[in-house]
Parts: C-alpha cells; structure tokens; sequence
C-alpha cells in the first residue's frame, strides 16, 4: 500500500498491485486495473519510488 495525496489535499492510502498506468498530463493519473483512475498531486516519478519500494518491501528485496 502506498499514501498519496489527491488534488483536494486528501490523503488516500492505494494498493500498488492494482496500478495498470501512471501518465502525467500534467497532473499525475493512476489508472488501476479494475478501471477506476486517481488524480494525484505527486509526481509520476514519485507515485514509481513509492510503488517499487513497496514491492521491494513486500518482497524482501534490498538495495544496495
């Protein structure tokens, strides 16, 4: 699960395994896989920091 923060300032809490796309245009969409879209105010640079670093946690992979 990763936080991001919508336009309006609320901060929503998103399950990065259902991330389909990310595009900036040049607010930041998450498009999920069930269809559904979030604009957020984070980059699309930092919406991918966040998710790859929730799939390393859950993984237990480690950079070094």
């Amino acid at each position: 699960m990763i936080t991001l923060t919508r336009l309006d300032q609320r901060v929503i809490v998103l399950n990065a395994d259902l991330i389909k796309m990310i595009e900036a245009t040049p607010d930041t969409i998450v498009s999920l896989i069930n269809g559904d879209s979030v604009i957020v105010r984070e980059s699309v640079d930092e919406v991918v920091e966040r998710a790859t670093n929730y799939q390393r946690q859950i993984r237990g992979f480690q950079v070094v």
